[in-house]
C-alpha cells in the first residue's frame, strides 16, 4: 500500500442550496452513501468539502458501476491518504488544523486506534465540530456492529409498516434510511455550526442512522401504546379509499391523497359519482375508476384539478414532468 497522497475533483454541480456556508470548511472520511450524502448536502449550501479516502479510492468507486460515488461526491475536493503511514497521518493533521467541521463513518474506535482520537482531534483544533455517523450510535449492543441500510429500517420499526397486503415488509428499492441519515447528520452539523458562531466553541456529535429513524416511529407508537392502531394513522394506511394508491389502465399508479373533505368532494364530483362522499370504503370502486384511463390521462388529470392526485413517476420521468420541468 503506498503512502503517496493523490487529490483530484469532481465535477461540480450548481449548487440549489446557496452559498449559506461559504467559507465553512468540511473534512469528509465516510464511505459508500450516507456519509458522503451529508457532507453533498453540506455543499449543495455552498460549504468547501475535502474528501479523505484510502489509496485506490473507497469501496463505493467499486459498487454497483461507482455511480453512487460519482453522484453524492460532486463538487468535493478527494485526497488519497494511507492514514496507517506517517506521511498520510501528517497531510491528515493539516487537514483537520483547518476545517471546521469532521465527519466520519468508521465503527466506534477506529479512527482513533489511527491516532485521531477525539482527544487528538480536539488537541489539534479545539474548535473543531466533530461528527461521527453510525448505524446505531458509540455506545449499545449494536454498535460495533456491521450494518446496512436495511439493517436500520427494520430495527427502527420503520419497516414493519411498509408492508404488502399480507402484512410482509417490503424491501424499499430506495435507501431510505441511507438518505435520512444524511439529512440527520447535516443537521446536527449546522445546528452545530450555530452555536460555534455564537460560542466559538466546537462540538462532539454523536448521530445515530437508527436513532433518527425512531423519532420517525413516535406517532405510531402513539397509536399503538393508545390501542388504537399497529399501522400508524389509521387514515394515513390506505384503509381510506381517498388516500390510497390505485392502478391505471396501463399498468401504472396514480396515488390519491384526498384526506380532507374539501378535496374527497372535489374528486368525487369530478368523477361523476357524488354518492362516495359519504363512504370511506369504496375502494373497488374507485380503482375501476382509475383503471378506466392511462397514466398519461391521469397526469393531465393532476395538472388541472386540486383534489390531491398526483401520478406515481419513476426517476427517469422526473425530467419530463412539467413542475420538475419549471423547478
Amino acid at each position: 500500500m503506498t503512502s503517496k497522497s493523490e487529490m483530484r475533483t469532481h465535477p461540480s454541480v450548481r449548487p440549489p442550496g446557496g452559498s449559506f456556508l461559504e467559507g465553512i470548511k468540511v473534512l469528509d472520511v465516510t464511505y459508500y452513501l450516507p456519509g458522503p450524502y451529508s457532507s453533498y448536502r453540506l455543499a449543495e449550501m455552498g460549504a468547501d468539502v475535502t474528501k479523505v479516502e484510502p489509496p485506490g479510492g473507497e469501496p463505493a468507486r467499486r459498487f454497483a458501476g461507482g455511480l453512487i460515488h460519482e453522484k453524492k461526491n460532486a463538487g468535493k475536493t478527494i485526497v488519497e491518504l494511507d492514514l496507517k503511514s506517517d506521511e498520510g497521518r501528517t497531510r491528515m493533521k493539516e487537514l483537520i488544523k483547518e476545517a471546521d467541521v469532521l465527519i466520519e463513518s468508521f465503527r466506534p474506535g477506529t479512527l482513533g486506534r489511527l491516532g485521531f482520537g477525539e482527544d487528538e482531534l480536539f488537541g489539534l483544533n479545539p474548535g473543531l465540530i466533530y461528527c461521527s455517523m453510525t448505524g446505531y450510535g458509540l455506545e449499545g449492543n449494536y454498535a460495533k456492529a456491521g450494518s446496512h441500510d436495511l439493517n436500520y429500517l427494520a430495527l427502527s420499526g420503520v419497516l414493519s409498516q411498509l408492508t404488502d397486503e399480507s402484512g410482509r415488509p417490503v424491501q424499499p428499492k430506495n435507501t431510505l434510511a441511507d438518505f435520512a441519515g444524511g439529512h440527520f447528520v447535516a443537521e446536527a452539523v449546522l445546528a452545530a455550526l450555530v452555536r460555534k458562531m455564537k460560542t466559538g466553541e466546537g462540538a462532539r456529535l454523536d448521530v445515530s442512522i437508527t436513532d433518527g429513524l425512531t423519532h420517525w416511529q413516535s406517532v405510531h407508537q402513539a397509536f399503538e401504546e393508545a390501542g388504537l392502531s399497529d399501522g400508524g394513522v389509521p387514515d394515513l394506511d390506505g384503509s381510506r379509499a381517498r388516500y390510497a394508491i390505485y392502478p391505471t389502465a396501463d399498468g401504472r399508479y396514480v396515488a390519491l391523497g384526498a384526506l380532507e373533505d374539501k378535496f374527497w368532494h372535489a374528486f368525487c364530483d369530478f368523477a361523476g359519482h357524488p354518492e362516495w362522499k359519504e363512504r370511506d370504503d369504496v375502494h373497488e370502486e374507485v380503482a375501476r375508476y382509475f383503471q378506466a384511463e392511462p397514466l398519461s390521462h391521469w397526469l393531465d388529470v393532476s395538472l388541472r384539478t386540486d383534489f390531491c392526485l398526483t401520478p406515481v413517476l419513476r426517476p427517469g420521468e422526473l425530467e419530463d414532468h412539467p413542475h420538475w420541468k419549471k423547478r
